[in-house]
């Protein structure tokens, strides 16, 4: 099973009631300042790692920026929210929800 794409993520957040006013021109443009808000956002920028893959920085960085222009600070937000753990410049997704 492959994770969502980057296009998939924007669209499942442009419509979520509660999170499509963070998205504009096919990207998030702004993260919510409210923490559930956030996490909720995160969650679904998430789906685009597969469990138990490892990903290269490099890799990362071209996912995320292609969902939110400051992709370091999103790389950031997936690791501090522990939804994403690293090491050595090798990434992988170690929480949120699991699509079916």
């Amino acid at each position: 099973m492959a994770g969502l794409s980057p296009a998939g993520v924007i669209n499942a957040l442009a419509h979520d009631v509660k999170l499509r006013g963070f998205v504009r021109n096919n990207m998030i443009e702004s993260m919510p300042s409210r923490r559930s808000r956030r996490i909720q956002l995160l969650n679904e920028v998430a789906q685009v790692f597969e469990p138990g893959i490892r990903y290269p920085e490099s890799e990362v960085n071209e996912l995320l920026g292609a969902i939110y222009p400051d992709y370091a600070s999103l790389r950031r937000y997936l690791v501090d929210e522990e939804l994403m753990a690293r090491a050595e410049g090798i990434y992988w997704r170690i929480g949120g929800p699991v699509a079916h």
